[in-house]
């Protein structure tokens, strides 16, 4: 049937017929984009071939002609024709062993070739095709028709070679996408696979090309949901819409997949449907990728609890829940004290350790009715890590706020024990805020700045503390937040000032020094005392900025009282922690120095007792700069830290200050008394100075100068005054030179 095809469709007017060559075309259209067609002729009979060379080379071919099997099998290796013209009968390999050999060679499968032969017997036609003919022709062929017989062949081995690489390049897609596709054909029952989908469901007992049943099909998608699936595929069939499903299938190796199955009708017969078609696409990596980037969006990194924008939309859940069923619930703020200390001390890793240690500590905390949920579980989270050294819980279901209390100080409990990291014991304290849902705001925002508020009022009333929220909280929060960015520019405006409080020798009663002391003058507040503003400026990272300004003006008024005359007089300078374990401060001092032309003999750099025990050997470091640049050192409020004497032999300080709450109620047989005279004691065997802070009654000037304490500081003598009126109460002292028992 394809030869009588052929030839009614290469069939011409007789007229056209009358000249072997007459109406062969110029050329052959361009068939093969990156070369002319190759034709092969094979034929021991010289005039036949010179013949079909005509034909074709009119026709636009390359023509080679060889005249044996043998030769042809050699020429068809080594220049690939895109077409062989085959003799039968020849001598030695005849036309049927010659075709059977070339379909032999790589390549040679798929090359059309047209047997050349004057059998015309079914018996001869029949072994043509058994070895691999593509077609016949039968002796004597007229050129005109050979030529378009060449022609059509060409065009058809083009067509499969197109049609094959389309179909080659769709596998490879569906191969790199991960994406089969199925047929089935209803009045049959019978499915059809691509081989992508034999791959993904690991088919490998039946071949490729058998088709199967619905059941079949059904058997091999092995899934916990396979119920689904089959009941959404028919009822596509039945319904007429699209099905679309996500599901896992469970393979032969044991793996499991995810894959997202879409199916829909593409043929009807009258009302009913006779073929669907569907697809399967492997997703599971961009199932475990989109489960990595929820991870990475809605889980903090180091603690695997959920972040803020996860606890976010918990606390959004639990609102509505108790709006609609009136249940009672609360928010927990904790906030970890002296974590920053630890990582700048001892590194990042040791705080990363105790955060990871206390986030474990609160899980247990939290009563089994309060579902605390890490990623992958079922339950909601209530356990939330936020930013920094802060964790926070929703606790929903409770029976009253009590139960919020009981909580709250179980994590104190907990969260006070010790922390061990690499054979150092690290010990921590905590402060709670906790806000009520509902009662302390309606919405997650409003819940959160109200819980807030009540760590800020938790941590003011001290460590190892939690505190309800009131609404007169957000009044003391607003009212600092004001001060904050107040205080941001308080240093360009001009705002600080400082006041000097004189330093006292007890025996000569001789003034010999000043504390300088900072004082905030704010535009609408007025006169703002240190201890309002200066844990603020610590908290905001302002310090260090206040701090180079305070001992540049310390400095600067050191210079201008010596040119006026007012000549050997300290002036002490408070170095806040932060300000003294900055990388910088040695250079910062010789810089303002220089700058300034003040003597560092006369300015005396302090630092509190427990700062400078906070890394001992840092500070010993820092003090021998200091002191190697000639500044006076001193360790403010001594006794209410942790000193060794070891460190303190080491530090090369000139004076210990004991502080004023040992001072406040000193008599002679108090306590007190006992602390400050062996504090005087161990700093005159260490040949220190010491100072008493804070004296305020002739009685305790009596006795400190009976123990022996060298200068005093306080409202005895003098409260802290603006730089122009010590130099005046200076002036004024000298002049009259008044002994300490007329002063008191």
């Amino acid at each position: 049937m394809t030869f009588t095809c052929i030839l009614r469709r290469a069939a011409l007017p007789r007229r056209e017929q009358d000249s072997p060559f007459r109406s062969v075309p110029a050329t052959l259209e361009p068939l093969f984009m990156d070369d002319t067609p190759l034709a092969l002729i094979v034929d021991d009979d010289v005039t036949l071939r010179d013949l079909a060379r005509q034909a074709l080379e009119k026709a636009g071919c390359r023509v080679n002609d060889v005249a044996t099997g043998e030769d042809a099998v050699q020429a068809f290796q080594q220049e690939r024709p895109h077409i062989v013209l085959l003799d039968v009968m020849m001598p030695g390999m005849d036309g049927f062993d010659t075709c059977a050999a070339l379909r032999k060679i790589p390549g040679g499968e798929s090359v059309p070739i047209l047997i050349m032969t004057g059998l015309d017997d079914i018996r001869s036609i029949t072994t043509a095709y058994d070895v691999g003919a593509t077609d016949f022709i039968t002796k004597p062929w007229n050129p005109l028709i050979l030529s378009h017989r060449v022609r059509y062949m060409l065009r058809a081995s083009q067509t499969v070679a197109a049609l094959s690489e389309r179909e080659a390049s769709l596998a490879e897609a569906q191969r790199i996408a991960h994406l089969g596709n199925w047929r089935w054909h209803l009045p049959s029952d019978r499915i059809t696979l691509s081989k992508e989908i034999f791959r993904m469901l690991e088919i490998e007992d039946r071949p490729l090309s058998s088709p199967m049943t619905f059941e079949q099909f059904l058997s091999y998608l092995s899934a916990p949901d396979l119920a689904s699936i089959e009941t959404g595929i028919r009822h596509a069939v039945a319904a007429g819409k699209p099905f679309q499903q996500d599901h896992r299938i469970l393979l032969p190796s044991g793996d499991t997949r995810i894959v997202h199955h879409q199916a829909e009708i593409i043929q009807v017969q009258g009302p009913a449907a006779t073929i669907i078609a569907g697809t399967i696409q492997d997703i599971t990596d961009q199932k475990r990728a989109e489960a990595t980037i929820y991870h990475l969006s809605n889980y903090d990194h180091l603690t695997q609890l959920p972040n803020r924008q996860l606890f976010r939309d918990r606390v959004t859940q639990a609102l509505a829940i108790q709006k609609r069923h009136r249940t009672q619930g609360a928010v927990l703020l904790v906030n970890l004290n002296r974590l920053q200390r630890f990582s700048d001390t001892l590194g990042p890793k040791c705080s990363d350790t105790i955060l990871c240690e206390a986030a474990n500590r609160l899980l247990q905390c939290i009563r089994q009715s309060d579902t605390v949920a890490r990623y992958n579980e079922q339950d909601s989270p209530t356990l939330s890590r936020l930013d920094g050294n802060e964790f926070i819980i929703l606790l929903t279901h409770l029976v009253s706020t009590e139960s919020a209390t009981n909580v709250a100080q179980r994590i104190l409990e907990s969260l006070n024990a010790p922390y061990y990291v690499d054979d150092r014991t690290m010990m921590i304290t905590a402060g709670i805020g906790i806000a009520r849902l509902g009662e302390d705001g309606s919405d997650v925002d409003i819940l959160l700045r109200n819980v807030e508020a009540a760590l800020h009022a938790a941590q003011e009333q001290g460590r190892n503390t939690y505190q309800f929220y009131t609404q007169s909280m957000n009044i003391a929060l607003a009212e600092r937040l004001s001060l904050e960015s107040d205080l941001y520019h308080a240093v360009a405006r001009k705002e600080l000032l400082l006041h000097y409080q004189p330093q006292v020798d007890i025996r000569r009663w001789e003034i010999t020094g000043v504390e300088a002391l900072i004082r905030w003058h704010h535009p609408r507040q007025g006169l703002i005392p240190p201890a309002a503003f200066i844990p603020l400026a610590e908290e905001t990272g302002l310090i260090n900025e206040i701090g180079e300004w305070v001992l540049r003006q310390a400095c600067t008024q050191q210079v201008a009282w010596a040119a006026d005359g007012i000549e050997h007089l300290s002036i002490a300078v408070n170095l806040s922690a932060v300000q003294f374990h900055h990388r910088s401060l040695a250079d910062l001092a010789a810089t303002i120095i220089h700058e300034t032309g003040a003597s560092p003999a006369n300015i005396e750099l302090e630092l509190t007792e427990s700062t400078a025990m906070q890394r001992a050997e840092h500070a010993v470091s820092i003090f021998r700069q200091l002191k190697t640049m000639g500044f006076r050192l001193s360790i403010d409020d001594f006794g209410t830290g942790y000193s060794s004497l070891a460190y303190l032999k080491r530090f090369p300080i000139d004076t210990i200050k004991i502080d004023q709450a040992f001072i406040k109620d000193l008599d002679a047989e108090s306590e007190h008394a006992a602390i400050a005279v062996a504090i005087i004691a161990m700093a005159h065997g260490l040949k220190l100075q010491v100072l008493a802070e804070g004296v305020e009654t002739p009685a305790q000037l009596e006795i400190l100068k009976e123990y022996g304490c060298d200068a005093i500081q306080g409202y005895l003598f003098s409260q802290p005054l603006p730089g122009e009126l010590v130099a005046q109460l200076i002036r004024t002292h000298r002049a009259k030179r008044t002994s300490p028992r007329q002063a008191a």
